[in-house]
């Protein structure tokens, strides 16, 4: 075996002798020399192989495959060295690709604003019967003449001249308003002193009658007692159930459409709600959702704002700020960022790049609960009042029903009036007090303020509405209560979940609380 480690040594020695020699050569003639490094391999092969032994070419094998795996394993690290950098270099020439095709893109919109710069000139050329360099040129001469050209085409186009403005939709606005008192609006004399009832059983009626859409007096009592509690209301439910089509037929009741806005799953921050300023164009990207908070400034009836599938997309990401300014007590204060900066010619609504969030919005949302959309969390759920779609409306006879005129100011008064003359009683706030109680100290759940200060809102708002004051407690605890028991372990709760349903009827009685006692029996049987 000694024999072997000789010619190892001779091996090695004669390697790195040779590995200088063709770095010496590699500028000349690196391969010259091969053939004699390979005889010389082979003479030491010859003279010690003889005298190896079984250890010897038991070690002569064993470095023979540690070498070829060696070997083999450089030539595979190379290999991915050379596939990672050709990898890295395609992504490198798409990007470069990419940017190419951005700077096309920018080159193209200006050419287009160019185009639509021309084509205004053409316009005013037509209407005031000389081109537009005449009408500069002739401008200190007669300048009365060239205001009544521009004013002209402006009227016609019914638009502002969009070039002037960083907010063309919301500055198209304030023209539109210029001249439109909307803030006062004439009732019918004989819709003068109408009741909160009153207005939910003409409603029912107009859905009924004129839009064929049927909802059951306890839902329409339901969504206006919601609107007398706060602005934000959320309707689940299954597809096909009318969730949409009632914020839909309240704005052609109020003679105000209501606007509808469909979230989309890739919303990720308010850019996607309200829009975003482009430093290309010095515009910003006005959305339909923007446009109509801003126009409500203007208005004085109900203006319903539909979130349409809003929990396609995480609400907390895009919603998150009117969440927090709708908890501001001081009512003057909601005012939403819309710019950083401000300019002379923005809307006259925008106060330092802000824009108040106006008394007479309602924010409806939609959602559906299934697996292509996402949980609404208890935050969201704490500041807005949900209401539950599970059946189909069925068809009723009804009287026609016409739309009504009423401000917000009006409506306003009437909620008002309910919480002054239906609060909720003393007897039933004690008995929802130890209600509060037994859920505290058998589920570790508590009420909170905000809840409370929404049920002593909500119970007076229902009961003018035409409703019960249980119905209407119901209604909270079963929606704000029972609502967080979806995400306990109900399992291991079923002893609890038993004696709360006979809690409520030893406080409240048999035939109260419907609403209540079946969510306890569905989440019973659901788990």
């Amino acid at each position: 075996m000694s024999h072997y480690f000789d010619y190892l040594r001779e091996m090695v020695i004669a390697f790195f002798q040779n590995t200088g020699d063709y770095f010496k050569r590699r500028w000349f003639d690196p391969f010259a020399n091969w053939g004699t490094y390979f005889d010389q391999y082979g003479n030491f092969f010859d003279t010690y192989s003889p005298s190896f032994g079984f250890w010897g070419w038991f070690m002569f094998v064993l470095f023979a495959i540690l070498f070829a795996g060696l070997v083999v394993g450089l030539i595979f690290l190379v290999y991915l060295l050379i596939r990672k950098y050709v990898r890295f270099s395609e992504k490198e020439i798409e990007k470069d690709k990419l940017v190419a095709q951005i700077e096309e893109l920018q080159v193209e919109l200006y050419n287009s604003e160019m185009t639509n710069r021309k084509i205004l000139g053409l316009q005013l050329e037509s209407i005031g019967g000389r081109s537009l360099g005449d009408s500069i040129y002739n401008i200190n001469n007669n300048v009365e003449n060239n205001e009544n050209v521009v004013e002209e085409a402006e009227s016609k186009e019914g638009n502002v001249d969009e070039s002037k403005f960083r907010f063309p939709r919301c500055s198209d606005i304030d023209k539109k308003y210029a001249t439109l008192d909307s803030r006062h609006l004439e009732m019918d004399p004989d819709d003068v002193g109408i009741s909160l009832e009153g207005i939910c059983k003409r409603f029912r009626c107009f859905a009924a009658s004129q839009l064929h859409l049927y909802y059951t007096p306890n839902t329409i009592r339901q969504f206006f007692a919601a609107m007398g509690t706060g602005k934000i209301i959320i309707l689940e439910g299954i597809s096909g159930t009318g969730k949409t089509s009632l914020p839909y037929a309240m704005g052609r009741f109020f003679r105000n459409p209501s606007t509808i806005c469909s979230v989309q799953p890739n919303w990720h921050d308010r850019t996607e709600l309200l829009g975003y300023y482009n430093d290309f164009t010095k515009r910003f990207t006005e959305t339909e959702f923007l446009r109509a908070v801003y126009e409500a400034g203007y208005r004085q009836d109900p203006n319903l704002i539909v979130l349409d599938e809003m929990n396609l997309a995480r609400i907390e990401y895009y919603f998150a700020e009117f969440l927090s300014i709708m908890e501001m007590p001081n009512k003057m204060e909601w005012k939403i960022d819309v710019i950083a900066s401000k300019d002379d010619n923005d809307p006259a609504h925008f106060v330092d790049g802000k824009l108040h969030i106006e008394q007479n919005i309602w924010f409806i949302g939609t959602a559906n609960n299934d697996d292509s959309t996402f949980t609404i969390t208890d935050k969201v759920y704490d500041r807005a009042i949900s209401l539950f779609f599970d059946n189909k409306g069925i068809p009723f006879e009804c009287e026609f029903a016409a739309p009504l005129t009423v401000s917000f100011e009006y409506l306003d008064s009437l909620y008002k009036r309910a919480i002054a003359d239906y609060p909720l009683s003393a007897k039933t706030r004690e008995k929802f007090d130890e209600l509060d109680d037994f859920v505290i100290k058998n589920f570790k759940l508590a009420f909170g303020n905000r809840i409370l200060k929404q049920l002593e809102a909500f119970v007076p708002c229902y009961v003018a509405c035409g409703g019960t004051e249980l119905e209407a407690v119901d209604f909270i605890f079963c929606n704000k209560i029972l609502k967080k028991f979806e995400v306990l372990n109900v399992a291991f709760l079923k002893n609890e979940m038993i004696e709360l349903s006979k809690k409520l009827t030893t406080l409240f009685g048999r035939n109260e609380f419907k609403m209540s006692k079946d969510k306890i029996e569905t989440l019973l049987k659901t788990n």
